[in-house]
């Protein structure tokens, strides 16, 4: 069966390139799993990456865009790769066409992460400047700070809310704020927050999805 896989780094990202090429290489656009997050998380982290582990079988084709769609570092690429093809499973890289089976295609699976890990300490490294450069210029990065008395009022509502027993994330998703967001100004205004109550499960920050959000087969 042939399975495809692509990853964008943000939401403001298009998948559609990588999902057309899919395509191309005879993909059933049912059974292309996406992950829409940074590629700082390893492989076995991310939601889509982790059900294509589990749906994928012995010989399978699994193809992918490019090779840092795969993986977040070298040992990240190789550790994802040994564990696909320690089962038997085959990966095809459309753009760099390499046969990570042989000899030949893991030596340049290894040069060609390697090179792809470089690129993206590169840019990161001119990120990290230009962030310091514009800081020694007077810039401020993030959003301007809120004007003090409609952060009290909307602490105040927050409060409100929670003694009524809503959530903390109700709360702060009524006054337009993150969870984060609303404890900062609560400890600014008006002293430390309520006492947590019930825990609530963490939410995962990526989001997965098939390419037509249709339920996938049962594999045994």
């Amino acid at each position: 069966m042939k399975l495809g896989y692509a990853r964008i780094s943000t939401t403001d990202q298009d998948a559609s390139m990588q999902v057309e090429a899919l395509i191309s290489a005879g993909v059933d656009p049912n059974k292309i799993f996406t992950d829409e997050l940074s590629g700082s998380r390893e492989a076995k982290e991310r939601p889509g990456m982790k059900a294509l582990m589990e749906y994928a079988r012995e010989d399978d084709d699994i193809y992918f865009w490019r090779l840092d769609r795969v993986g977040r570092s070298v040992i990240d690429v190789l550790n994802t790769v040994n564990d696909f093809t320690s089962r038997g499973i085959r990966l095809h890289s459309i753009m760099d066409s390499l046969d990570p089976t042989s000899v030949q295609g893991k030596m340049q699976l290894a040069i060609m992460a390697t090179l792809a890990e470089y690129e993206r300490e590169l840019i990161n490294e001119r990120v990290r400047a230009g962030v310091i450069s514009a800081q020694k210029r007077g810039v401020r990065f993030g959003p301007a700070p809120m004007e003090e008395a409609i952060a009290r009022d909307r602490v105040k509502t927050a409060r409100e809310l929670m003694a009524e027993g809503k959530t903390a994330e109700h709360a702060a998703k009524t006054v337009g704020w993150s969870k984060a967001t609303l404890y900062r100004y609560m400890k600014t205004y008006g002293g430390a927050p309520p006492a947590k109550g019930r825990v609530n499960p963490k939410r995962t920050t990526g989001r997965s999805r098939y390419v037509r959000g249709e339920a996938l087969p049962a594999r045994d």
